[in-house]
């Protein structure tokens, strides 16, 4: 997978701009607040329809425009893709080579991404939510169904919780309405947790090898998704059903009080463990930065693995944030492998043999120059 090109409108700081890349590394150098993560920010848009950085589109589109548009031409193993992203204040418009996709997640996983940021540590020592927010995001790239899935649960929940909440404040008694909330939310939650249980543990098989790889084998990293339903991966999708349906009835009265829904993929998370002690909780600094880049690496191979070619790298200041085994660890992986897009404030600690071939891109207050 390779970007030929990269053409921004409106696009945060960027009035217009256009690039081409022709080496497997781009390196983005500039001060802070110069445009350098927006560059690797748009890339990421354009692959998953949403940044990493808010989750509010109309702060993408520069000041005073009433839109932003990313557009790019991918090299993929069966061809070029031109793919373009249109931003409005009343939505997103979506194409691969000029058609028009009605849904994003048809459009979502034609460019597959993987980004590593410094606040990417929060996969480990963040709120649930975040970790949730990371599945969902790997999952749907390699898994257009899933993402179909997420939005129908999603509005289901919402329709579900705005029942409890009536029920609850007896504006509502209509308890078979409830029921069929359950059966639809139920069948949806097993189809997502399916997802997620092959998910972790085919990362997990992945990261094993390389964490240990990167501690000399001292250490071994494990993941375990922490399931706030009964469902477990050996059930059938109409065993798992029979359960959640179950558990609803169970927690019944606490939700109608509550007015919202207590158990699902929508309150599940995912644990981290070094020789069998959460890092999250007990680990220390290195540990948490060893297993989060495990984590990373182990996305670029399971990509691979799943689409039968590798991602698109985005290291945005990520590795002055890495001590130099980590880095030449990181570096070595994706030599002459991965095309990936680097911005840093500066190339004087980055003296890896694979940075000194990159191509350099000198980012100044919305302007981009001296491409080599």
């Amino acid at each position: 997978m390779f970007l030929k090109n990269l053409s921004l409108t409106n696009y945060r700081n960027y009035e217009s701009l256009s690039l081409t890349f022709d080496g497997q590394i781009q390196l983005f150098i500039g001060n802070n607040a110069q445009g350098k993560t927006n560059v690797l920010e748009s890339i990421y848009v354009l692959a998953l329809a949403k940044s990493h950085r808010t989750p509010r589109d109309k702060e993408l589109i520069g000041w005073e425009a009433d839109y932003a548009a990313i557009r790019s031409d991918i090299l993929r193993r069966y061809g070029s893709v031109r793919l373009e992203l249109q931003l409005t204040a009343k939505g997103k418009r979506a194409k691969i080579n000029g058609m028009e996709q009605q849904k994003l997640s048809a459009y979502v996983g034609a460019l597959n991404v993987v980004m590593f940021a410094p606040e990417d540590l929060s996969i480990v020592k963040g709120a649930p939510a975040q970790r949730r927010r990371f599945i969902d995001m790997e999952i749907g790239q390699v898994s257009p169904t899933y993402l179909y899935y997420l939005s129908n649960y999603n509005k289901v929940l919402a329709q579900r919780n705005q029942l409890l909440k009536d029920l609850g404040m007896k504006k509502s008694n209509s308890l078979e309405m409830l029921a069929i909330w359950n059966t639809q939310l139920a069948d949806l939650a097993v189809k997502l947790l399916r997802k997620r249980f092959e998910f972790i543990r085919k990362l997990e098989t992945w990261a094993q090898e390389i964490h240990t790889g990167i501690t000399d084998g001292r250490e071994m990293l494990s993941l375990h998704y922490e399931n706030s339903s009964p469902v477990t991966e050996e059930m059938s999708a109409d065993q798992a059903v029979d359960q959640l349906l179950a558990a609803y009835e169970e927690v019944r009265d606490r939700e109608i009080m509550r007015g919202s829904t207590m158990i699902g993929p929508h309150r599940d998370d995912f644990s981290l463990k070094v020789n069998g002690m959460d890092v999250q909780t007990y680990g220390s600094q290195g540990q948490q930065r060893t297993s989060a880049l495990s984590i990373k690496l182990a996305e670029i191979e399971l990509i691979k693995e799943e689409v039968g070619e590798y991602p698109v790298l985005l290291l945005d200041d990520v590795l002055s944030e890495l001590d130099e085994h980590r880095q030449t660890l990181l570096l070595e992986t994706i030599k002459d492998r991965v095309q990936t897009f680097v911005s840093t404030t500066g190339v004087e600690g980055l003296k890896h043999q694979v940075l000194q071939q990159a191509s350099r891109f000198y980012v100044k207050e919305g302007t981009i120059s001296g491409e080599r």
